[in-house]
């Protein structure tokens, strides 16, 4: 803590010093030394990536098949596409998402990303508070979406205060290897009760899905796991960085994908029952309201069944917590000015904001989770293109090509010249090929779905390697 608190304004050491004798994690975005990266238990993301992906916002992410886009529950199982690559700087550099991304943006240019990453940081708490809320909101009568995001975002704010256990220092809280033991009990139950109503041959018949949707919906599924790119080198930089990179990468990959699958698929299948049972269906609500539809399926189960909701809905605090965490990691990486706050004042901010948006964005569910996911995708992904050609072409996969000591040094880092062209080339492809309920550009128009974020994820890297090349030219070293 040393190093950060010499940084921070003068008003907030002696808070800073008191919250650290309670136990509460401080650290800011200064990079880890080696020497403090001695944690060798590397398994430990699988169970942090395995508890944050196993509740029912991955849920809403799989309804969102038949409930949004009108697809068959066969269309609507697609594989999930999982490309987290990126998760491996944490350890490796001791560095976090955004610091990390100033050896290809330089540290001017990063200020794009971090900025970009606490809107999306917000809003993926926002989706959290709300199908929490929701969710929670159909256990009693006497509580509305809008006391249950409330109580959630209270909630979730609780559990980041007293959980240094996110892959960040000490690493020896239990919660993120237990976190996900709530939902596991739930989940065969969910499934066991509604299985009488999940025959695909009775479901209601639905319309041929035009390949438009098939590709819109995948590139959606996508988008909600790629997104997680900006934020999962954040919660390593306690480990060993002598661990096997394939280790890493391994535990983190599995971590997101046998979760997702599960809630994802589940979430398909309920949604695409639901307009064949009427129960199901006045619960959805038109596809507004996931707590609702949960609340009915277990409806035969009586008062178990509100108390495995009540479990639900509070595991969502498991996602909102880390989120929470990278939101203020971010905002300090834009700028010295609020690199020298500490990272606490940040969550506090983001609870302010992320209740009224949750509230307003719960009547129109399905537009919000859409909406949000997609665009976080599109910049995400063009952002990891960036990065990751750099270490792969420029770096060439060596983790000692990066000089830490030059994390906030502008003159020593790359201008970032390349990486804000290349951004904004791919995001010049992405735009005619994106379709969302507030625009959708004329090729997605023509036919082809969403395909925004395979072409720009594409564009950034052609566009990244000859830019770079030049830019090295003109600024040697650097």
């Amino acid at each position: 803590m040393a190093a950060d608190e010499e940084k921070q304004l003068g008003v907030f050491r002696k808070l800073t010093r008191t919250l650290w004798k309670w136990g509460i994690e401080t650290h800011g975005i200064t990079p880890t030394p080696p020497q403090s990266r001695t944690d060798t238990r590397i398994h430990q993301f699988f169970w942090l990536w395995f508890s944050v992906n196993f509740n029912i916002l991955a849920f809403s992410t799989g309804s969102a098949g038949p409930a949004f886009f009108g697809l068959d529950l066969k269309s609507s199982l697609l594989v999930l596409l999982v490309a987290d690559l990126i998760a491996v700087f944490g350890p490796k550099l001791g560095t976090r998402a955004m610091v990390q991304s100033r050896f290809s943006w330089g540290l001017y240019g990063a200020m794009i990303p971090s900025a970009l990453n606490v809107f999306s940081a917000q809003g993926f708490l926002i989706l959290n508070c709300i199908v929490g809320g929701q969710a929670l909101a159909a256990t009693s009568k006497s509580l509305d979406d809008t006391l249950g995001i409330v109580i959630i975002g209270v909630i979730s704010l609780v559990v980041y205060f007293r959980a240094p256990l996110f892959l960040d220092i000490d690493s020896t809280s239990p919660f993120e290897r237990f976190a996900w033991i709530p939902n596991a009990l739930v989940f065969p139950i969910l499934l066991g009760v509604a299985k009488i109503h999940l025959n695909p041959a009775t479901f209601p018949p639905v319309a041929t899905p035009p390949a438009s949707m098939v590709i819109s919906f995948s590139s959606f599924v996508v988008s909600s796991v790629v997104s997680w790119c900006t934020f999962t080198p954040d919660y390593g930089v306690y480990h060993d960085h002598r661990a096997s990179t394939l280790s890493i990468f391994l535990s983190t990959y599995f971590g997101f994908l046998f979760p997702s699958i599960a809630w994802h698929m589940l979430g398909a299948a309920l949604a695409a029952a639901a307009s064949g049972v009427p129960a199901w269906q006045t619960g959805f609500d038109g596809g507004n309201n996931i707590g609702g539809l949960i609340s009915a399926v277990l409806e035969p189960t009586g008062t178990f069944g509100k108390v495995l909701l009540g479990i639900v809905a509070l595991s969502t605090s498991c996602a909102s917590a880390p989120t929470m965490y990278s939101f203020g990691t971010s905002f300090m990486a834009i700028s010295n000015l609020f690199a020298r706050m500490p990272r606490y004042i940040f969550s506090v901010i983001s609870f302010a904001i992320l209740l009224p948006l949750a509230i307003i964005g719960a009547k129109k569910f399905y537009s919000t989770l859409v909406d949000t996911l997609s665009v976080i995708g599109y910049w995400s992904t063009a952002f990891a293109a960036i990065v990751l050609t750099e270490h792969f072409v420029f770096r060439r996969s060596s983790f000692s090509a990066y000089n830490i000591a030059h994390w906030d040094q502008a003159k020593l880092l790359p201008p970032g010249v390349a990486a804000i062209l290349a951004f904004l080339g791919a995001f010049g492809i992405m735009i005619p090929c994106m379709s969302q309920t507030w625009y959708t550009g004329p090729i997605a128009r023509a036919g082809s779905g969403d395909i925004g974020v395979y072409t720009g994820g594409v564009v950034a890297v052609i566009l990244y390697i000859p830019l770079r090349t030049l830019e090295k030219k003109f600024w040697p070293g650097r």
